[in-house]
């Protein structure tokens, strides 16, 4: 599933851009790093609860960003639909 994140036209990562996918029924899968904050895990935890999302936790937000193929850290990050 970490595979799918290395695809840029079929993931989003970052806060917004998760959160806007998950309202907008475009997500799929979510993924949350661990040692976010706690208002972000929050955030996500709410919206995936609210549209029936699984969430699979990574443990840094450097090892979320690397599977998403960036040189930053990512608290969180979405695979698309097709």
């Amino acid at each position: 599933m970490l595979q799918e994140l290395k695809n840029k036209d079929m993931r989003v990562v970052g806060l917004k851009q998760t959160i806007r996918s998950i309202q907008a029924g475009k997500a799929k899968q979510v993924f949350l790093a661990k040692d976010v904050d706690k208002y972000i895990e929050d955030m996500v935890t709410e919206e995936c609860h609210r549209h029936g999302l699984s969430i699979i936790y990574i443990d840094t937000m450097e090892e979320l960003g690397k599977a998403c193929g960036i040189s930053l850290g990512a608290a969180t990050a979405a695979i698309l639909k097709e």
